[in-house]
């Protein structure tokens, strides 16, 4: 059979669905300069749906430092990989500057946040070694357990019992293998929005040998009173034996770190095949990410601002009945119960008569007859977006609950 041929039959989980809303919910093109309002298909609306936590990506200092570093240096500035021709002392300070902040002895900048933790994984374990990892853990996490030629086992998402019980195989075999345990899970879950129980893992150490690692996309920058990580959050990001940030979040840029002690990111450094073979972050970005972080450290309003958010909004939405499922972060999920058809007119309701843009997420990442919609609130944000949002919500549910919108496919031709 040509290859090309199961792509008829095929489209994948998602893709079943790119004749109904491709341009529309997927894919869909937002214009004009990142802020709470931009334009979509040629009208303003209230965006939602921008991991912006901060509100970085339209600071005048952020913008400053992005434009001066690449009117100096270009895009193309270091040319080639950090071993080879690409390492910089400005991507040694920011290295050092994030290790303070993360309370590491050492960090590591990184040119994607995907594929760095993808190649994280695949360095830090061997066919001897054994995995265990939360259901839910993002893509990325996935993709690395899949480069991994020895056992991995799952538990239930933030079941600790259940973890426990992994841990106890675990161990089991490493005793038969000589290997050793490699646990992971997430800060913040970027579709709930609730946490990862890092305190009630990191308990699990008294009784079970393993390393700990942490992706904190969402965390960074949000959590914690520094806004250092969910980790700080918990009190416990000293027993977080490898932490990793990306900057696609409250840094509003590209590339990532990883965090842990001088001789495992040393390791990496030679190890991370996804650095050693692709280039370096350029020299625009890394500039514009040491700003980045200076600000997050200079301006603890920003978080504070965001969390103000945060509450308004989230507390708006629970008091107007609304599902938010478990969130405990900035990620603010909505739930509605509906069938795919009445999905698209909610979404063409929501979008085109109240101008509000939200992220929609549909089976297989949620049950069939689900709809999420995500909302992302910012620092950027105000109470009266808030206000006007929680009050839109009131009549999407309204509607929803009444029956009142149509049992069939909206159309997006519009």
């Amino acid at each position: 059979m040509d290859i090309f041929d199961k792509i008829k039959s095929n489209r994948g989980a998602l893709g079943q669905y790119s004749e109904v809303g491709d341009g529309y919910f997927m894919f869909p093109k937002l214009e004009g300069e990142i802020s709470p309002r931009m334009k979509f298909r040629g009208k303003e609306v209230l965006i939602w749906s921008l991991n912006n936590y901060l509100g970085l990506a339209s600071n005048p200092e952020v913008i400053k430092a992005d434009a001066e570093a690449t009117a100096k240096y270009g895009l193309a500035y270091p040319m080639g990989a950090r071993m080879m021709s690409g390492q910089t002392t400005m991507h040694e300070k920011f290295e050092k500057m994030a290790a303070e902040f993360v309370g590491k002895e050492s960090a590591y900048l990184l040119n994607y946040g995907y594929q760095g933790m993808v190649s994280i994984i695949d360095a830090l374990v061997d066919r001897h070694d054994v995995i265990v990892y939360d259901s839910d853990a993002h893509a990325c996490i996935m993709d690395g357990l899949r480069l991994h030629f020895g056992k991995r086992f799952v538990f239930p998402h933030n079941d600790i019992e259940g973890c426990e019980k992994q841990l106890q195989r675990a161990t089991k075999l490493v005793e038969e293998t000589g290997g050793g345990i490699l646990v992971i899970t997430e800060g913040v879950f970027g579709m709930a929005g609730d946490l990862g129980k890092l305190d009630k893992i990191v308990a699990l150490k008294k009784k079970y040998n393993f390393r700990f690692l942490v992706d904190d996309a969402h965390g960074f920058g949000t959590m914690g009173a520094t806004g250092s990580g969910t980790g700080e959050h918990f009190g416990v990001q000293d027993q977080i034996d490898v932490y990793f940030a990306t900057f696609a979040k409250s840094m509003a840029g590209i590339g990532a770190f990883v965090a842990s002690t001088k001789e495992v990111v040393t390791y990496l450094r030679f190890n991370l095949r996804s650095q050693i073979y692709a280039k370096s972050l350029p020299m625009a970005m890394t500039l514009g990410a040491i700003k980045r972080l200076e600000l997050i450290q200079e301006h603890p309003e920003y978080k504070e601002k965001l969390w103000t958010i945060v509450k308004a909004l989230q507390k708006g939405l629970r008091d107007a009945g609304l599902n938010l499922g478990r969130t405990e972060s900035p990620v603010t999920p909505v739930f509605f119960k509906c069938p795919l058809e009445q999905v698209t007119q909610l979404i063409y309701d929501l979008r085109e008569n109240f101008g509000i843009f939200c992220s929609v997420v549909i089976y297989p990442v949620v049950p069939r007859d689900v709809v999420m919609l995500r909302l992302i609130p910012t620092a950027s944000h105000t109470l009266e977006d808030v206000a006007y949002t929680v009050n839109a919500f009131k009549e999407i549910k309204r509607k929803v609950d009444n029956d009142e919108y149509p049992h069939k496919m909206a159309d997006f031709s519009k």
